[in-house]
């Protein structure tokens, strides 16, 4: 679920708005002013200003403002000037109504407002300081970093604020809650890995952003509750339990309106989780320019070649070894080539995860069989560049 098309942002908001929001990045407050407003898009063209300071009461309290303009590293005097999703965060103040500082379209897109964080990089750059500043309060593992510091005795890390986890194949949510018990915005991304006790995550009171990516094993009690999580502005899932995604849409769909941006898609069926934990392609599945009967043909080719190699090392010497692999990765290449003719979806990420796969079936493999795999490996990647048109 993405947010619903309506005719007008879901917080009551209109193009000449002044918006303040107090800023990490600063330390205090800061503005923008809405200057567009697309219901197609649902989109809002958000105007950053050259103020700071206490919390405002009303635009009256930011005297005589101006547009922030940047010059910090690569900018050249453009303003800061972005399209958001039009739902107002939560945190987010409407302080009243000012004539357009600009009437211009922009051109840029961002996911998250985060006001402040361009206007800090611009006074530092301002006062000779040219790099960013080491963020105590942001920390990023992978999923096997941070489950080793998860073993380690050690006392709560309050002071990360922002978290984030790459590569999960398990991850404790209960230890994760003890350990980091003021996470702000929290990331976690899978490769279809399982995610336990997902429901700790309610503990996490000080929550305004989470994205959770390709991750299982929750259940629709685990939801996140408002009550719980009473300050979240952003909740963006991809790739989670069907159960679990529709709790969370009916659960949190009221929210919208009071400032909290929901979208959950790609909710997944048990039966899909299981199929899909060995296919390095599963991606694909819904990818934009793929169609699904594109992704199904490929799939099935993936499944072919994999099946044929295990075969190949499993019954052949390694004298013929070599030109098999080659004639595999020829069939491989070509059966691309004709899907690829159709409707000309290889770009080069595409190109990129087929070359992994063929990465991904020689380490299974190289686990089945013990090492000596690199001279297989190089006939496989011959006899699919001898013939690719991708």
């Amino acid at each position: 679920m993405s947010i619903r098309k309506q005719a007008a942002p879901p917080r009551p908001l209109a193009i000449g708005d002044v918006v303040s929001v107090c800023s990490r990045a600063l330390g205090e407050w800061t503005a923008a002013q809405i200057v567009g407003l697309d219901a197609d898009s649902q989109t809002a063209a958000v105007l950053e200003l050259d103020w700071s300071g206490p919390e405002p009461s009303s635009v009256a309290d930011l005297g005589d403002v101006v547009p922030l303009r940047l010059t910090h590293h690569s900018w050249n005097g453009a303003l800061s000037f972005c399209n958001h999703t039009w739902v107002l965060p939560r945190s987010h103040r409407v302080l009243g109504s000012l004539p357009l500082l600009h009437d211009e379209p922009s051109n840029s897109w961002a996911s998250g407002w985060r006001l402040g964080d361009q206007l800090a990089r611009q006074r530092r750059w301002d006062n000779g300081v040219h790099d960013d500043p080491v963020e105590a309060w942001n920390a990023e593992y992978t999923g096997v970093t941070v489950n080793e510091f998860l073993d380690r005795p050690t006392t709560p890390q309050s002071q990360i604020a922002q978290l984030t986890i790459r590569a999960i194949d398990s991850l404790d949510c209960a230890r994760l809650v003890q350990r980091f018990p003021d996470v702000v915005t929290l990331h976690l991304y899978g490769r279809l890995g399982l995610l336990t006790g997902a429901g700790e995550l309610n503990r996490l009171s000080s929550l305004q952003e989470i994205l959770v990516y390709d991750l299982f094993g929750m259940s629709g009690e685990d939801r996140l509750r408002p009550q719980c999580v009473p300050k979240l502005e952003s909740l963006d899932f991809y790739s989670v339990p069907a159960e679990y995604a529709s709790a969370t849409r009916s659960t949190w769909r009221p929210e919208i309106a009071a400032g909290t941006y929901v979208s959950v898609l790609r909710a997944r069926e048990p039966a899909w989780v299981e199929e899909n934990r060995n296919n390095p392609l599963r991606d694909w599945d819904g990818r934009e320019h793929i169609s699904s009967t594109v992704y199904k043909r490929a799939v099935t080719q993936y499944k072919t070649t994999r099946k044929a190699i295990l075969q190949v090392f499993a019954e052949e010497s390694a004298v013929v070894r070599s030109t098999r692999m080659e004639e595999l990765g020829r069939a491989y290449g070509e059966a691309f080539n004709r899907l690829d003719r159709r409707t000309c979806f290889i770009e080069t990420v595409e190109r990129e995860e087929l070359f992994a796969a063929l990465d991904h079936i020689m380490k299974e493999c190289e686990t089945l069989h013990g090492g000596g795999t690199d001279d297989a490996h190089a006939d496989l990647i011959s006899g699919v560049e001898s013939v690719r048109d991708w």
